[in-house]
């Protein structure tokens, strides 16, 4: 059955308003009244509440005072404040959140009706909107899938997609067709990234307007050009393992200090650390990279072993573009390495180029994958995000943010890939030296269902070492993930529903570049 809202009226001349509230319960709400302030707060006590009307004037404990033990015994509750005068401090009561809105005296039934639908019906009637919205531009998202033959079109795309899936919740029959498209998306954007990944490679973007801008020209293309024209420090973040949607849930608790633009860049092939960001900070495709620093990657194979010199390689970037910099380099992993940043955050404005590794938001992928816990904490993509924004709102980073931003320090902020929720399995077959990730592999003799992954029988083309001349690679589409044969089952089963990365699909490819400008230096 659907709730019923329960209102409590609060009014020391409460028998005068019978009949509103007879109206109210005529319009379907369950209506509790009281004559004073101290009856109130006993039914708030005994009763959970979705909306109390309050009178601010009654003798004894007026308004206000009961206000405040309501509050303090259901601090969630909606308040409506009933007055006879529209007084400032009851706008900054409002402003401050303790109430969620005022009436004046006289009220009128419909004035009443209208402030509980507002209150206690908004998210619903925002989801119904938001679900009709969807229903009907269904048509016109399905012709962008079908027709998107550009990288600017696939990133208008995934915004789109992105915003439905943040806001389209309650009509589990809609979330059910849109994860439907969604998925025939994903789908056509691996057949898409197939079929211009070697185009993109061998391709200066100089010459070529629909190339999209990629991981190893991040820097040069968001970064130096404000450290020449700033005068103000630049501080560049790369939040590992961050997708767009995560940073959308990010963004509304910078936007008070900050003015932001946002662009994109395509994540290159594999979407895994140990290729992308040292993309970023090498400024040089993989194949280059490990032509021109052979002894980086060189020895043993792991997701960060290969990211053990990314200051040197981001003073050997700056170096190229003939530009001398006072560079300093930062790896945050744990929280005490955060706490310890944020606290000297004003050393950080004190070199031209900051450099700023945030390690947590990899972190949270893997220990989903890894804790049961995690799991049942964020099962599906709206709790992943949810999870993101409240360690975000309660974290170091946040506080570093504000004081760079209290300095007039500038801030590009991005990621090196991002991390798909992999819920289909798909064998894989190769020999003892292939390598061990789930949404990639590389090695010699590779076979897979092609329908699942992009095969690279020539590595060169794809800007990727050749690690000997049978070296094959495999990217993972869509949301599916690689298992061997042997003991396919239990593997099949132990992997299924982890965040994972460095394979091909919007969320791993399509990242996010936010420029942040002090409003201060407005």
């Amino acid at each position: 059955m659907p709730h019923t809202p329960r209102i409590l009226w609060t009014d020391d001349e409460i028998d005068l308003l019978r009949p509103h509230v007879l109206f109210l319960e005529d319009k379907g709400y369950a209506v509790d009244t009281a004559a004073n302030g101290a009856d109130a707060i006993n039914l708030v006590r005994e009763q959970a509440y979705d909306l109390v009307l309050l009178d601010e004037q009654m003798p004894g404990m007026d308004g206000l005072e009961t206000l405040t033990e309501i509050k303090r015994l259901r601090a969630d509750v909606p308040v409506v404040m009933v007055t006879k005068s529209e007084e400032e401090r009851l706008m900054e009561e409002a402003l401050g959140e303790r109430i969620s809105d005022y009436l004046t005296k006289p009220v009128n039934p419909s004035q009443i009706l209208l402030t509980c639908k507002r209150l206690l019906e908004r998210t619903r009637l925002r989801q119904e909107s938001t679900a009709q919205g969807y229903l009907q531009s269904f048509g016109e998202i399905g012709h962008a899938v079908d027709t998107a033959r550009t990288a600017d079109a696939w990133v208008t795309l995934y915004q789109r997609l992105v915003r439905y899936d943040m806001e389209l919740q309650g009509d589990e029959g809609a979330r059910q067709i849109f994860h439907d498209q969604y998925q025939k998306a994903n789908r056509a954007f691996g057949q898409f990234v197939e079929d211009r990944y070697a185009d993109w490679v061998a391709t200066d973007r100089s010459r070529d307007d629909e190339r999209p801008l990629l991981s190893h020209e991040v820097v040069a293309q968001h970064v130096l050009p404000h450290v020449e024209a700033d005068d103000a420090p630049v501080v560049f973040f790369v939040i590992d393992c961050m997708r767009y949607d995560q940073w959308q849930m990010l963004r509304p608790l910078l936007q008070d200090r900050f003015d932001m633009q946002v662009d994109f860049h395509f994540g290159i092939l594999p979407t895994a650390t140990p290729y992308a960001r040292n993309a970023i900070f090498s400024g040089l495709l993989p194949r280059d990279f490990v032509e021109r620093f052979p002894q980086v990657w060189a020895g043993e194979d792991t997701e960060h072993s290969r990211n053990q010199h990314e200051e040197l390689l981001l003073q050997q970037l700056v170096k190229r573009h003939r530009m001398q910099l006072n560079l300093r380099y930062d790896k945050l992993i744990t929280t005490d390495d955060g706490r310890s940043f944020a606290q000297s955050v004003h050393n950080v404005t004190q070199h031209d180029l900051a450099a700023v590794v945030v390690n947590f938001v990899d972190i949270l992928a893997h220990s989903r994958s890894d804790s049961d816990v995690l799991k049942e904490l964020a099962p599906n993509e709206p709790a992943y995000r949810s999870l993101t924004r409240t360690w975000f709102e309660h974290s170091w980073l946040l506080e570093a943010l504000q004081s760079l931003a209290a300095q007039g320090a500038t801030v590009v902020l991005t990621t090196d890939h991002g991390a798909i929720r992999s819920l289909r399995s798909s064998k894989v077959i190769g020999d003892r030296e292939t390598s061990t990730a789930l949404r990639y592999k590389y090695g010699r003799n590779l076979q897979c269902d092609e329908e699942d992954a992009v095969f690279v029988r020539n590595p060169e083309t794809f800007g990727l070492p050749q690690h000997s001349l049978s070296t094959n690679y495999i990217f993972a589409k869509e949301d599916f993930y690689f298992v061997y044969p042997t003991n396919f089952h239990h593997y099949e089963n132990r992997y299924r529903d982890t965040m994972q990365h460095g394979g091909i699909s919007m969320e791993e490819m399509m990242l996010p570049v936010a420029t942040l400008t002090p409003k201060s230096r407005a």
